[in-house]
C-alpha cells in the first residue's frame, strides 16, 4: 500500500503551484502529467480516505470488475499487461498503487484530507481551498495557482436507496453494495439482488456460485451483452510486437471498436435492439424471456452493460441465477411480494439500485466570497467551467473508458499551465457562450443517477467549445492538438 504523508507532519508546505483532489485513477494520472510534463512545478494531492484508488479501494463486493476493458482503461503511459479485458476490482486497485509507486508519487499524497471549500481570490489569483484533516475539529488550510478536481462524480458516503415499504418487517439481511460486509456469509442461502445495472449483473454470477440461487430483480430490463473475458487479439499482438507498440495498438483497437459500437447503435437503435435480443436469446435459449431483455428505451440512452465470457447467461443456463422483472410492492419477513402478486423468499436482499452524483465530493466553490451553484454554470470543453478561474475537473466518458477523456483533460491541464508560463500569464478562464448558444444538460443520458441529480448538475452549450463531447476522436483534436488561446479561454496577468 503506498503510505504517502501521514497526519500531524508539521513540515508539510500547504502551497502547491497545483492542487488534485481525489488519489483514484484520474487523480494519479493526473500527478504523473505534472510531474513528467511541469517538473518544475509544485503539487500536491488530497485524498479523503486513507488509502489511495477511488472507486476500486471503496467497492468490496463479490466479483467486482471494470465494466471497460483495461487496455482503455488503463494507462496510456503504464500498459496494462495482459489479455485480460474486464479485470476485477482488486487487480485494478494493485495496478493503480503500483503506478503511484513506479512514478514517485507517494510523497505527494495527503491522505485522510477531505476538501471542503474552495475560494478564488482574484486579488491574489489564487484558491484556497479549507480541508479537514483526520477528524481535527478546525479545517486547515491549502493554497494553490491551479486547483485540479480529480475525485470523481459519486457520493463516497452512500448509495441511492429507495424507500421500500415495509423494509424493516424482512427478516433476512440487506444490504448495499456500497458498503459491503466483510463477514456476509451467502453460502446455500437464497440471495435477491435488487437492480438491473452494471452492479447487480456483476454481483448475480459472482454470488451464484455459492448461495442456494440468487434472483435479480429488475423494474425494467437493461442492455447487456458478452464479451470475451480476454482478448485473443492483444495476446496475439503481444507475442507478435514490443509491448508498447502493441499496447498502443490495442488502445487504438478497442477505441474504434467502442466507438463504432456506440455510433452504430445510437444511428440503427431499432436493429441494434433486434440484434441484441438474438444474441441473448441464443445464449439462454429455453430460458429466455423476451420481456426481461426489452429495454423500454433505446440502447445507451442508458449505459450499456457488458458481462465477460457471459458469466451472467451462464448462471441462468444452469439454473443457479434467475431473472424476475416486476415492481416491488412491499418486503415480507421472508422476503419481498410483488404488484403483480407473486412473492420472492430471501435469506440476503441486496440493493444494488445505484449511486448518487455528487460532484467534486460536495465541495463548494466561492470566488472573491461569491459562492457559486453548480446548476448555474456552464462547461467548458467537458473540463472547465465558464466564468471559474484556474480549475478543471476530471471527468470519463459515459460510452467509454473514463481513462481515454481524464488523460486527455490532464494533458490539457498542463498545455495551458505551460501555455501561461511562457506568456507570463496568471489566470485562465473559460468566457460564457452568448445568449444566442443554447443550453441542455451536462450528461445525456437517462438513467435514474443522472435524473435525479439533473437540478444540480451544470450545463452544456449546444456546439463546440461547450459541448461536452461523448467523442474520443473529436476530444483527442481538441484537446490535444487545438489552440490553448482559441479566443474563448481568457488570460490575464496577475
Amino acid at each position: 500500500m503506498v503510505v504517502g504523508t501521514p497526519l500531524g507532519t508539521m513540515s508539510i508546505d500547504r502551497h502547491v503551484e497545483v492542487l488534485v483532489v481525489g488519489a483514484g485513477l484520474s487523480g494519479i494520472g493526473a500527478a504523473h502529467y505534472l510531474r513528467t510534463r511541469l517538473p518544475e512545478h509544485s503539487f500536491a494531492i488530497l485524498e479523503a480516505r486513507d488509502a489511495l484508488g477511488g472507486t476500486w479501494d471503496l467497492f468490496r463486493y463479490p466479483g467486482v470488475r471494470s465494466d471497460s476493458d483495461m487496455h482503455t482503461l488503463g494507462y496510456s503511459f503504464r500498459p496494462w499487461a495482459g489479455d485480460v479485458a474486464l479485470a476485477d476490482g482488486p487487480s485494478i486497485k494493485a495496478y493503480i498503487e503500483a503506478t503511484a509507486r513506479a512514478c514517485g508519487l507517494e510523497s505527494h499524497i495527503r491522505f485522510r484530507h477531505r476538501a471542503l471549500r474552495a475560494e478564488w481570490s482574484s486579488a491574489q489569483a489564487r484558491w484556497t481551498v479549507w480541508v479537514r484533516v483526520g477528524d481535527e475539529p478546525q479545517p486547515v488550510a491549502y493554497t494553490c495557482r491551479f486547483l485540479y478536481l480529480c475525485s470523481g462524480y459519486y457520493d463516497y458516503a452512500g448509495g441511492y436507496q429507495p424507500d421500500w415499504p415495509e423494509r424493516d418487517a424482512f427478516g433476512g439481511v440487506f444490504v448495499h453494495p456500497q458498503r459491503w460486509p466483510e463477514d456476509l456469509d451467502y453460502r446455500d442461502r437464497r440471495v435477491v439482488v435488487i437492480g438491473s445495472g452494471a452492479t447487480a449483473v456483476t454481483l448475480v454470477p459472482a454470488m451464484a456460485r455459492e448461495a442456494a440461487h440468487v434472483t435479480m430483480l429488475q423494474r425494467t430490463p437493461t442492455y447487456i451483452a458478452a464479451v470475451p473475458g480476454r482478448d485473443a487479439i492483444a495476446r496475439a499482438l503481444y507475442r507478435l510486437l514490443p509491448a508498447r507498440l502493441a499496447h498502443g495498438a490495442i488502445r487504438w483497437k478497442n477505441v474504434l471498436l467502442q466507438m463504432l459500437f456506440y455510433n452504430v447503435m445510437r444511428r440503427w437503435p431499432a436493429q441494434a435492439r433486434a440484434r441484441v435480443k438474438r444474441m441473448i436469446h441464443a445464449e439462454l435459449g429455453e430460458r429466455y424471456r423476451e420481456r426481461d431483455f426489452d429495454p423500454p428505451y433505446d440502447p445507451w440512452d442508458q449505459r450499456f452493460c457488458l458481462v465477460p465470457d457471459g458469466d451472467l447467461f451462464a448462471a441462468i443456463r444452469t439454473g443457479d441465477a434467475s431473472i424476475v422483472t416486476g415492481e416491488i410492492e412491499r418486503f415480507t419477513p421472508s422476503g419481498l411480494r410483488l404488484r403483480s402478486g407473486e412473492e420472492i423468499d430471501a435469506d440476503v436482499v441486496v440493493s444494488a439500485t445505484g449511486l448518487n452524483v455528487r460532484l467534486m465530493g460536495g465541495m463548494e466553490l466561492a470566488i472573491d466570497g461569491r459562492t457559486l451553484r453548480l446548476n448555474e454554470l456552464v462547461s467548458y470543453k467537458g473540463m472547465m467551467f465558464c466564468g471559474v478561474p484556474n480549475l478543471a475537473l476530471a471527468l470519463g466518458y459515459t460510452n467509454a473508458s473514463w481513462t481515454l477523456k481524464c488523460e486527455l483533460t490532464s494533458r490539457y491541464v498542463c498545455r495551458v499551465l505551460a501555455y501561461m508560463d511562457r506568456h507570463g500569464f496568471a489566470v485562465c478562464t473559460p468566457a460564457e457562450p452568448g445568449d444566442e448558444i443554447a443550453r441542455e444538460p451536462a450528461i445525456d443520458l437517462t438513467a435514474g443517477y443522472i435524473r435525479r441529480a439533473e437540478p444540480t448538475l451544470p450545463k452544456q452549450g449546444a456546439r463546440a467549445p461547450w459541448k461536452l463531447h461523448q467523442n474520443y476522436a473529436l476530444d483527442l483534436a481538441s484537446l490535444r492538438y487545438g489552440r490553448v488561446d482559441d479566443g474563448v479561454m481568457r488570460f490575464a496577468r496577475a
